[in-house]
């Protein structure tokens, strides 16, 4: 089980989510899980398993499954409508919005093999919009959690704590582990992982440990960073993404697009509240590719180096 494993330690945050579904469903019997047949990737299949008389087997009709997630939703139960990223947000967004979105419902749908590291899936099954279209959809929670044990959290406290429609997104490869079982997961508050005075790092999802490992090599050259990682994107921190500002300069880290996800986010608070130099470390205007990790984070810079050099652009030193 990933509930206690050590800081450092990497887990896919699928199987931290499947693990922490499967508690959920032992203590609170109103969840019911509707899987799009893709349960084995998503990693459901461990709520089927343990709770298969409320779990739903919907097969490849996404649309329809996230009706009937409404319909239950509707009746006092609190459905996960689980399917890949790259499905949720193009092939049933319409039946997401309007009969989950508009009507306020409490149904948590899960965007699994989100950003661009879906191990060669390629371009049809690689989400690097999903932030963007989700965020701007009214009643709408967004969350991304960067690891397993904020995954767990996560997964808690859409359930339990958020009344209204709920969007994760979820990685399908390991990441490592940054946060203990004592971590302060809050929806709506940012997280400090560093503070500092000469630039500021905001991240959000798996993208948070690899803007760590900027932020430490940034240290090491005496650059002061303050780090912010933003879980949740919608509400999001204000305050929070203010207080950050006022180093003067910003770089905003994320596995997704650079427009209308987190950059597009903090670029809005600040334009209103703070103005601010900021830079946007990210996926270009462009389609992915199937290829390795390691070659994807390179040619789409979104590697700690990458980090490392916007950061040091915006403070005119590179």
């Amino acid at each position: 089980m990933t509930s206690g494993a050590g800081v450092g330690v990497e887990i896919p945050l699928r199987v931290a989510f499947g693990e922490a579904l499967v508690e959920l469903g032992d203590v609170n019997d109103r969840v019911v899980v509707l899987d799009g047949d893709l349960g084995n990737a998503t990693r459901v299949d461990m709520f089927a398993d343990a709770h298969p008389g409320r779990f739903l087997q919907m097969g490849i009709a996404e649309q329809n499954m996230a009706g009937v997630a409404a319909g239950l939703a509707t009746t006092g139960l609190i459905p996960f409508v689980t399917t890949f990223a790259a499905f949720a947000t193009n092939r049933d967004l319409d039946q997401i919005r309007v009969t989950i979105g508009q009507t306020k419902l409490h149904a948590i749908v899960i965007g699994g093999y989100s950003g661009i590291l879906t191990s060669r899936t390629g371009k049809t099954h690689q989400a690097i919009e999903d932030l963007a279209v989700f965020r701007t959809m009214p009643n709408m929670t967004v969350l991304a959690p960067a690891d397993a044990t904020e995954t767990r959290k996560a997964t808690f406290a859409a359930a339990e704590e958020v009344p209204g429609p709920v969007y994760m997104r979820l990685t399908r490869d390991a990441s490592p582990v940054l946060f203990g079982d004592a971590h302060d997961f809050s929806v709506g508050r940012g997280v400090v992982m560093r503070r500092g005075s000469d630039v500021a790092l905001i991240s959000t999802g798996v993208q948070t440990f690899r803007t760590a490992r900027a932020a430490e090599l940034l240290e090491a050259e005496g650059v002061s960073v303050h780090h912010l990682h933003l879980h949740t994107i919608k509400p999001l921190d204000e305050a929070a993404v203010v207080e950050a500002a006022a180093t003067g300069a910003v770089v905003t880290c994320e596995d997704h697009s650079i427009i209308g996800g987190l950059g597009g986010a903090v670029a809005e608070v600040l334009s209103e509240q703070r103005p601010t130099l900021l830079r946007r470390v990210g996926v270009r205007d462009v389609n992915i590719e199937s290829a390795p990790n390691e070659a994807l984070l390179e040619k789409h810079g979104l590697t700690p180096r990458h980090i490392v050099v916007a950061a040091k652009q915006i403070l005119g030193t590179w």
